[in-house]
């Protein structure tokens, strides 16, 4: 730690480090000092993504002055009192003894506990519908120039950006400030997206799935695999609703979540073509049983968004080339209501993992969205099941949303949590992690009822195709337990089992199944032993 602070001194590497010689009572929990010095620690935990580290019984040059027991003490003190004034708390105190006396390196982050209101919302629409332009026109609050340039906030990875089309799942965030939206100039710099969840006290998060039909596995992972609050299904005024559009709309439906529409690209068209998308959008929604609203003013918006539910659908249009409709969208957004997550917080964490990373100087991490529960930086958990159906033993090193580090985090975060004591390719998507009082089983047979959407033929003993739950993607082997044959139409009960491995899933999760063009929905009933 000594050699640690000799080489941060001489590199100039202070970033989210500050060096302390003492801290007094008498003269640093005066109002105004005690003021500046929160502001100070707030501006490192910033530069930190989160953290601040403080060395005391060290001067401004990195030299060890060390300090006596009693002043060490009132040191310690006094910058847990700092902490305090901005929600902070002490993470990690490691005292030292050196010939002068005593110094300490803290690590400081975010109170457990005092996470932001959070609500997730999961995007779709076929290919160049305007998903990724609408999000990227949203969180940076900037025109779009007709040509698709605020999607390059959304698409990063080489192919995309050439071809246009998204690939792969893709996060945003923007913010509220009481009534004021926060926006960031580049959503693709962690810093920025750091600070914004730093000072916003209300986020909303977007998942942007895949528009191009040959990836719509991606899209069914974005829309199951999340936990989301919210659906948003972009559909462009210049197209109108097309067959992926429907089966967009029924992964959306198939998971019980709400559904807001925007009818995008309304600069394009005539007001007689909105008009005619319009009233095929309200024929589609009355014909799966939703109820249409127009949204036209805030009032309006204010009004779905309190009173939103499953059968409510507000349809609102937009344009993110010239700004229509998007105060609306705002104006939605700031009143959607929260999700109830106080019964889900009383339970043991699990989430399911949807992400896998090794990152320089953090190392293993994965990422996902907390199914329930909290999780805090320091937790002993069980990560699995892996091949052999067991759980492994693992501990939480630091958690971060957004790229911003928090000491905790709770249902409906979505968090990137760097773990210890199991290697990086013993796990793998779908799996779990959560806490050891967690029922956690192995888990290769279930029962489901299941009904057949679309099939050309019948689906009888022994028929494979790939399931979703949650973010499990596997192929499974079905056998009718009712009938011989289930065809398109059909409702039955159905004994399902994973053909390679086995995984954690309980009963009443829903699920989606797909095999070329054939796909089905259900819900687990009774889970196997």
């Amino acid at each position: 730690m000594i050699s640690d602070i000799y080489n941060i001194t001489k590199k100039g590497e202070r970033k989210n480090i500050e060096f302390k010689k003492k801290l007094s009572r008498g003269y640093h929990l005066l109002e105004n000092r005690k003021q500046r010095l929160a502001a100070q620690m707030k501006y490192r935990m910033e530069k930190g993504n989160g953290e601040a580290v403080y060395f005391i019984g060290v001067d401004d040059d990195g030299e060890l002055v060390g300090l006596e027991p009693e002043k060490f003490r009132e040191s310690i003190f006094v910058l847990k009192e700092i902490a305090n004034e901005i929600n902070a708390e002490f993470q990690n105190l490691e005292e030292y003894s050196v010939d002068q006396g005593k110094i300490a390196r803290v690590l400081i982050g975010r109170k457990p506990g005092s996470n932001k209101e959070h609500v997730l919302v999961g995007v779709a629409g076929h290919v160049d519908h305007g998903k990724s332009t609408l999000l990227g026109t949203l969180t940076t609050g900037k025109l779009d120039d007709g040509s698709g340039k605020t999607r390059i906030f959304l698409d990063v990875q080489k192919h995309e950006i050439e071809r246009g089309l998204s690939a792969d799942l893709s996060f945003a965030i923007y913010g509220f400030i009481d009534d004021k939206t926060v926006h960031v100039e580049n959503p693709l710099d962690k810093k920025e997206k750091s600070k914004l969840v730093e000072k916003s006290d209300r986020l909303i998060s977007f998942v942007d799935t895949v528009g191009h039909e040959p990836w719509l596995r991606t899209t069914i992972r974005g829309i199951v695999g999340q936990k989301l609050n919210y659906g948003l299904l972009t559909i462009a005024a210049d197209q109108g609703p097309t067959h992926i559009t429907k089966e967009h709309l029924g992964i959306i439906l198939a998971m019980d979540l709400p559904v807001i529409i925007t009818l995008t690209k309304i600069d394009l068209v005539s007001s007689v073509q909105i008009k005619n998308v319009k009233e095929k959008i309200f024929e589609i929604l009355k014909l799966v049983g939703r109820i249409p609203y127009k949204v036209e003013t805030e009032k309006d918006a204010e009004f779905i968004a309190i009173n939103m539910n499953q059968h409510l659908v507000p349809v609102i249009m937009v344009s993110a080339v010239t700004g229509e409709g998007l105060n609306l969208l705002n104006k939605l957004f700031l009143n959607l209501k929260s999700p109830i997550k106080e019964k889900n917080l009383e339970k043991p964490f699990m989430m399911y993992i949807d992400k896998i990373y090794s990152v320089i100087g953090v190392g293993t991490v994965v990422s996902g969205t907390i199914r329930q529960g909290k999780v805090e930086k320091g937790d002993k958990l069980i990560l699995g099941p892996n091949n052999s159906g067991k759980f492994m033993d693992v501990t939480v090193k630091s958690i971060e949303m957004h790229h911003y580090k928090i000491g905790c985090a709770e249902t409906g975060d979505v968090v990137g949590i760097s773990i210890k004591g199991i290697n990086i390719g013993d796990i793998r998507r779908g799996m779990i992690i959560c806490d050891r009082n967690y029922d956690a089983d192995s888990v290769k047979e279930f029962e489901a009822e299941v009904a057949i959407l679309v099939h050309p033929t019948a689906i009888k003993k022994g028929y494979e195709s790939v399931t979703h739950i949650e973010t499990i993607s596997e192929t499974t082997i079905f056998e009718p337990l009712e009938e011989k044959y289930l065809s398109a139409g059909d409702s039955g009960k159905v004994l399902m089992r994973f053909k390679y491995r086995s995984y954690c899933i309980k009963e009443g999760q829903k699920l989606i199944f797909r095999e070329g063009r054939s796909k089905g929905i259900g819900t687990v009933k009774r889970i196997i032993k």
